[in-house]
């Protein structure tokens, strides 16, 4: 009998939620706190989805290159919603658990987004490259049809690598403890909490990270290496300028992403080093996010012009003509 049930998947948990430990308990730096993620929650809707409609609405950024910042706007969005909402709530109500469920669901989206944004990010570094290095052939190749491919394929590749994760997590066994030291529920965090033997499963998911992650990465920094050896051999400084003009807004955002995501994961996992992770962990998501729509906007003019046109139809709206 007992051989039989010791043949049964350990696919259930004994524990129903966990514990977010966040940023310590203190009250008056939890009130801190709350108003200081509120101030960047409401600045990230607000850059990202103004970006969202100045793309949609004006027609003057109805090219590839906004297409894809709309998308990453958008992704952005998503993102802090995902996790900002919840770590709000807590430092108002002192209400540190969740739920099993909801962690497993955060954690999947946190990693479709992730995934998302570092197909997302490649495919605009491509976009660059097509524009800086092919200018003849930049609008027959970069049309209309290989733009939806791009974005389709940076939506798939974070739902399918986060579904392969998903299922890897499902199968881990949870009996105690329940304190996860971070302030939303990532992989690594959870994991150590598992009473199965997670070693394979750890492996697995460095692979599967890998996987989805680093060709992404490398096609962005070989983009940007044919990009500055393009620029290089332009003869005129003011050529110069104006080429690395159209592209610095975008590696200034993928230095900070991928230079903070690789700290992360870079920085030794011990005790004496967990608020060094959370520093790089609140960066990647969620300064990032709110930081996207004011770099694109500080230094492109389109962006700019376009916000100019949005806000004066806004406060002075267009007159019917009088018909007499």
């Amino acid at each position: 009998m007992q051989l039989l049930e010791n043949k049964e998947p350990r696919n259930d948990t004994n524990i129903t939620e966990f514990i977010l430990l966040g940023f310590g308990s203190h009250q008056v730096l939890q009130i801190l706190l709350f108003l200081l993620f509120l101030l960047i929650y409401i600045a990230t809707l607000t850059g990202n989805i103004l970006i969202v409609l100045l793309v949609a609405t004006d027609k003057h950024l109805h090219t590839p290159m906004y297409f894809f910042l709309g998308n990453l706007s958008f992704l952005e969005t998503c993102s802090s919603t995902n996790i900002l909402p919840r770590m709000l709530s807590s430092f108002l109500t002192g209400k540190k658990t969740i739920s099993v469920s909801e962690c497993f669901l955060q954690h999947y989206f946190f990693g479709f987004f992730g995934a998302a944004e570092c197909c997302l990010l490649s495919a605009m570094s491509y976009d660059r490259y097509l524009a800086i290095c092919k200018p003849l052939h930049y609008v027959n190749m970069m049309n209309d049809k290989l733009c939806l491919q791009l974005i389709a394929g940076s939506w798939f590749n974070g739902f399918l690598a986060n579904t392969l994760s998903l299922t890897f997590v499902l199968k881990l066994v949870f009996c105690g403890p329940h304190k996860i030291d971070h302030f939303f529920c990532d992989t690594f965090p959870i994991i150590e909490l598992s009473c199965s033997d997670t070693h394979i499963f750890k492996l697995y998911m460095y692979i599967l990270c890998s996987i989805f992650t680093f060709p992404p990465f490398i096609l962005t920094l070989t983009s940007y290496i044919f990009i500055i050896e393009a620029i290089m051999k332009i003869p005129s400084t003011e050529g110069k300028q104006k080429a690395f003009s159209t592209c610095s807004s975008h590696l200034f955002v993928v230095t900070l992403f991928y230079g903070t995501l690789m700290s992360v994961y870079v920085v030794p996992n011990t005790n004496r080093m967990k608020g060094l992770q959370k520093f790089f962990s609140v960066f990647y998501t969620i300064l990032t996010p709110m930081l996207n729509p004011i770099i694109y906007s500080l230094r492109n003019k389109e962006v700019k012009n376009a916000l100019s046109r949005f806000l004066s139809c806004l406060l002075v709206p267009p007159q019917k003509p009088n018909h007499i």
